[in-house]
């Protein structure tokens, strides 16, 4: 049985991996997809580490390439649960790399990855609690609290839009579109 509450310190998960030719993309630089890959191995071994189970992910939030990593540079990711729900867990993930002759360290990319704790017979299953010993603990918390809420709100108010009323065929004048269908 899970225990009711853990500190984020007994989840944090940190991997380094060299980048290698086969990595990377036309351009010469670390395929995304393959950086996407890691983060995705990363925010499952913290998740699970922290609720005892397997792990799946339900939703990848914002994930912005801030800097392009090299072939032959050290990419380290750090892990740790943001925020905890009753079954689902919002894994932060920094990702730097160093160039390994000059030392010099770039952060590349961060991203909140939601997880959902699954039982041996694949249902949802409780995750313990988290406790937050820091002021970056807290609005850690506090905003992945406040994305969730945010992306909830979006979902909702996009479900019951109409979008074919008047303001928002006005909106699209402002963008780089050409709209083509009958609105009748």
């Amino acid at each position: 049985m899970a225990e009711d509450f853990k500190h984020h310190s007994e989840s944090n998960v940190t991997i380094s991996e060299l980048m290698l030719p086969s990595h990377s993309n036309f351009g010469g630089k670390i395929h995304g997809g393959y950086i996407l890959s890691l983060m995705d191995q990363i925010a499952f071994a913290c998740a699970s580490k922290h609720s005892g189970n397997y792990c799946v992910t339900a939703s990848v939030d914002t994930v912005d390439f801030l800097n392009p990593i090299e072939i032959g540079e050290l990419v380290t990711m750090k892990a740790s649960i943001n925020f905890v729900g009753k079954s689902s867990m919002v894994v932060g993930i920094r990702v730097d790399s160093e160039n390994i002759l000059t030392g010099v360290v770039r952060h590349c990319n961060s991203s909140f990855f939601t997880m959902v704790a699954k039982d041996k017979s694949g249902k949802t299953a409780k995750v313990p609690g988290l406790v937050l010993e820091s002021e970056e603990d807290i609005r850690r918390f506090i905003q992945s609290s406040k994305r969730k809420e945010h992306s909830k709100n979006f979902h909702s108010e996009f479900k019951s839009k109409d979008f074919y009323d008047k303001e928002s065929l006005d909106d699209l004048k402002n963008y780089n579109v050409q709209v083509i269908c009958s609105m009748d």
